[in-house]
């Protein structure tokens, strides 16, 4: 066997794309009150929202604009769709065989963004998984 290169799709590739789709969703929300959304919320109830406010929510999106713009274009809308039905029946054998727990709101509100966070990684990782699954490579067309 060759030696691999950086450039080549590996399941830690994979982790660390979800590890970076995870954090991003739970810096913008999550259930447990220290997010983005509940300092922003905060902020605005003291008439205190200021210019660092502005900026991580700036640095914010440009990451959801990453993630959600190479999701639609590695999948498209109707893979977007089947991903997400892929997911979200999975989580509910998982619920179903007791694997995991989706008795409160809470746990659902956690559940989802930890599946949110899976489609992202999907989106990101789909050209190398598709490369892998088929041989067959994923270009963006260029117009000039």
């Amino acid at each position: 066997m060759g030696k691999k290169t950086s450039r080549e799709f590996s399941g830690l590739s994979f982790l660390w794309r979800f590890l970076f789709a995870l954090l991003l969703i739970l810096a913008t929300y999550n259930p447990s009150g220290y997010s983005m959304t509940d300092w922003v919320r905060n902020a605005m109830a003291e008439s205190n929202l200021g210019p660092e406010h502005f900026f991580l929510s700036t640095l914010l999106l440009i990451g959801w604009v990453i993630l959600v713009v190479a999701t639609l274009k590695s999948l498209n809308a109707f893979g977007v769709v089947l991903a997400a039905l892929a997911i979200g029946t999975f989580v509910w054998l998982l619920v179903d065989f007791g694997l995991i727990g989706a008795g409160s709101r809470t746990a659902i509100v956690w559940i989802s963004l930890v599946c949110l966070a899976l489609l992202l990684t999907v989106g990101l990782s789909w050209s190398h998984i598709w490369r892998r699954l088929t041989g067959q490579f994923d270009v963006d067309e260029v117009n000039d």
